[in-house]
Protein backbone atom coordinates (compact mmCIF):
# COMPACT_ATOMS: atom_id res chain seq x y z
CA UNK A 1 0.00 0.00 0.00
CA UNK A 2 2.93 2.27 0.56
CA UNK A 3 5.03 1.99 -2.58
CA UNK A 4 1.36 2.62 -4.36
CA UNK A 5 1.32 5.59 -2.33
CA UNK A 6 4.59 6.63 -3.38
CA UNK A 7 3.74 6.41 -6.95
CA UNK A 8 0.88 8.49 -6.76
CA UNK A 9 2.48 10.78 -5.26
CA UNK A 10 5.70 10.76 -7.58
CA UNK A 11 3.31 11.14 -10.45
CA UNK A 12 1.36 13.97 -8.83
CA UNK A 13 5.12 15.91 -8.26
CA UNK A 14 5.49 15.55 -12.06
CA UNK A 15 2.48 16.82 -13.21
CA UNK A 16 2.81 19.78 -10.99
CA UNK A 17 6.84 20.06 -12.29
CA UNK A 18 5.47 19.47 -15.93
CA UNK A 19 3.05 22.34 -15.45
CA UNK A 20 5.00 24.70 -14.27
CA UNK A 21 7.61 24.27 -17.36
CA UNK A 22 4.85 24.18 -19.51
CA UNK A 23 4.45 26.83 -22.09
CA UNK A 24 1.05 29.10 -20.91
CA UNK A 25 0.92 31.00 -23.85
CA UNK A 26 1.21 30.18 -28.07
CA UNK A 27 2.00 32.91 -30.93
CA UNK A 28 2.26 32.34 -34.31
CA UNK A 29 2.25 34.87 -37.43
CA UNK A 30 3.35 34.63 -40.72
CA UNK A 31 3.64 37.34 -43.00
CA UNK A 32 4.10 38.06 -47.20
CA UNK A 33 4.03 40.73 -49.39
CA UNK A 34 1.84 40.91 -52.15
CA UNK A 35 1.47 43.47 -54.97
CA UNK A 36 -1.83 45.06 -54.55
CA UNK A 37 -2.75 48.16 -52.75
CA UNK A 38 -2.56 48.64 -49.48
CA UNK A 39 -6.32 49.52 -49.25
CA UNK A 40 -7.53 46.80 -51.77
CA UNK A 41 -5.66 44.47 -50.11
CA UNK A 42 -7.45 45.31 -46.14
CA UNK A 43 -11.07 45.44 -48.13
CA UNK A 44 -10.39 41.66 -49.16
CA UNK A 45 -9.11 40.63 -45.96
CA UNK A 46 -12.31 42.11 -43.16
CA UNK A 47 -14.47 39.84 -45.33
CA UNK A 48 -14.99 36.82 -43.30
CA UNK A 49 -17.06 35.22 -46.41
CA UNK A 50 -13.69 35.59 -48.64
CA UNK A 51 -11.85 34.25 -46.46
CA UNK A 52 -12.69 30.99 -48.00
CA UNK A 53 -11.55 32.05 -50.97
CA UNK A 54 -7.91 31.66 -49.83
CA UNK A 55 -8.07 29.51 -46.52
CA UNK A 56 -6.12 26.38 -46.20
CA UNK A 57 -9.33 25.00 -44.08
CA UNK A 58 -11.57 25.45 -46.56
CA UNK A 59 -9.59 23.27 -48.90
CA UNK A 60 -9.54 21.34 -46.02
CA UNK A 61 -13.15 20.23 -46.50
CA UNK A 62 -14.96 21.96 -49.16
CA UNK A 63 -18.26 20.74 -47.90
CA UNK A 64 -18.05 21.97 -44.34
CA UNK A 65 -21.03 23.67 -42.99
CA UNK A 66 -20.92 27.20 -42.92
CA UNK A 67 -22.95 30.02 -41.58
CA UNK A 68 -22.57 33.92 -41.29
CA UNK A 69 -24.20 36.52 -39.16
CA UNK A 70 -23.65 39.78 -38.66
CA UNK A 71 -22.40 42.73 -40.86
CA UNK A 72 -19.59 40.99 -42.98
CA UNK A 73 -16.18 42.80 -42.16
CA UNK A 74 -17.73 44.52 -39.48
CA UNK A 75 -17.53 43.99 -35.69
CA UNK A 76 -19.77 41.16 -34.25
CA UNK A 77 -19.68 39.64 -37.81
CA UNK A 78 -19.48 35.89 -37.33
CA UNK A 79 -18.74 32.70 -38.97
CA UNK A 80 -19.83 29.80 -38.04
CA UNK A 81 -18.29 26.64 -39.32
CA UNK A 82 -19.10 22.68 -39.02
CA UNK A 83 -16.68 20.10 -41.09
CA UNK A 84 -14.92 17.03 -41.08
CA UNK A 85 -11.70 16.27 -38.87
CA UNK A 86 -9.32 18.17 -40.33
CA UNK A 87 -11.60 20.93 -39.17
CA UNK A 88 -13.32 20.56 -36.11
CA UNK A 89 -16.47 22.95 -35.29
CA UNK A 90 -16.33 26.77 -34.20
CA UNK A 91 -16.76 30.25 -35.22
CA UNK A 92 -14.93 33.26 -35.20
CA UNK A 93 -15.85 36.56 -34.67
CA UNK A 94 -14.80 39.82 -35.68
CA UNK A 95 -13.92 42.23 -32.82
CA UNK A 96 -12.04 45.06 -33.93
CA UNK A 97 -11.68 46.77 -37.26
CA UNK A 98 -9.00 49.61 -37.72
CA UNK A 99 -9.55 50.72 -40.84
CA UNK A 100 -7.12 50.26 -43.23
CA UNK A 101 -4.66 47.77 -40.55
CA UNK A 102 -5.72 45.94 -38.66
CA UNK A 103 -8.72 43.52 -38.19
CA UNK A 104 -9.01 41.26 -35.21
CA UNK A 105 -11.33 37.93 -33.93
CA UNK A 106 -11.83 35.69 -31.68
CA UNK A 107 -11.59 32.14 -32.40
CA UNK A 108 -14.00 29.33 -30.66
CA UNK A 109 -13.16 26.00 -31.38
CA UNK A 110 -15.68 23.81 -29.87
CA UNK A 111 -14.59 20.42 -31.83
CA UNK A 112 -12.32 18.29 -31.62
CA UNK A 113 -11.69 20.24 -28.21
CA UNK A 114 -12.77 23.91 -26.86
CA UNK A 115 -10.88 26.51 -26.73
CA UNK A 116 -10.40 30.48 -27.33
CA UNK A 117 -7.74 32.15 -29.74
CA UNK A 118 -6.92 35.52 -31.08
CA UNK A 119 -6.32 35.93 -34.47
CA UNK A 120 -5.67 39.21 -36.11
CA UNK A 121 -4.89 40.18 -40.21
CA UNK A 122 -2.65 43.23 -40.41
CA UNK A 123 -1.64 45.08 -43.19
CA UNK A 124 1.51 47.85 -43.88
CA UNK A 125 2.75 49.64 -46.95
CA UNK A 126 5.81 48.00 -48.46
CA UNK A 127 8.10 48.99 -51.47
CA UNK A 128 5.19 49.00 -53.50
CA UNK A 129 3.78 46.37 -52.19
CA UNK A 130 1.51 45.29 -48.95
CA UNK A 131 2.99 43.01 -46.42
CA UNK A 132 0.06 40.92 -44.60
CA UNK A 133 0.91 39.45 -41.69
CA UNK A 134 -1.56 36.74 -40.14
CA UNK A 135 -1.33 35.85 -36.31
CA UNK A 136 -2.52 33.75 -33.80
CA UNK A 137 -2.39 33.92 -30.21
CA UNK A 138 -4.10 32.14 -26.66
CA UNK A 139 -3.33 30.63 -23.43
CA UNK A 140 -2.40 26.90 -23.12
CA UNK A 141 -4.53 25.76 -20.14
CA UNK A 142 -3.92 22.61 -17.98
CA UNK A 143 -3.53 20.08 -18.97
CA UNK A 144 -3.11 21.22 -22.57
CA UNK A 145 0.11 23.10 -21.53
CA UNK A 146 1.85 20.11 -20.83
CA UNK A 147 0.87 18.44 -23.99
CA UNK A 148 2.85 21.59 -25.49
CA UNK A 149 5.87 20.22 -23.67
CA UNK A 150 6.37 17.73 -26.70
CA UNK A 151 4.39 19.95 -29.40
CA UNK A 152 4.38 23.08 -31.22
CA UNK A 153 1.34 25.40 -32.33
CA UNK A 154 4.12 27.16 -34.47
CA UNK A 155 4.39 24.00 -36.10
CA UNK A 156 0.84 22.68 -36.15
CA UNK A 157 -0.83 25.94 -38.02
CA UNK A 158 2.61 27.76 -39.41
CA UNK A 159 2.16 25.59 -42.43
CA UNK A 160 -1.24 26.92 -42.76
CA UNK A 161 -0.67 29.93 -42.03
CA UNK A 162 2.07 29.77 -44.65
CA UNK A 163 -0.56 28.15 -47.96
CA UNK A 164 -3.01 30.20 -46.98
CA UNK A 165 -1.26 33.28 -47.15
CA UNK A 166 0.48 31.92 -50.16
CA UNK A 167 -3.29 31.24 -51.89
CA UNK A 168 -4.18 34.79 -51.17
CA UNK A 169 -1.28 36.45 -53.00
CA UNK A 170 -1.82 34.49 -55.89
CA UNK A 171 -6.01 35.36 -55.47
CA UNK A 172 -5.44 38.93 -55.15
CA UNK A 173 -2.25 39.09 -57.64
CA UNK A 174 -4.52 37.80 -60.65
Amino acid sequence: MTIVLYILAGIIVLLLVLALLAPKTYNVSRSIEISRPKGEVFEYLKSLKKMDEWSPWAKKDPNMEKKFTGTDGEVGATSYWNGNKDVGEGEQEITKVVEGERVESELRFLKPWKSTSDCYMEVKDGDGQTKVTWGFSGKNKFPMSIMMLFMSMDKMVGKDFEEGLATLKSNLEK
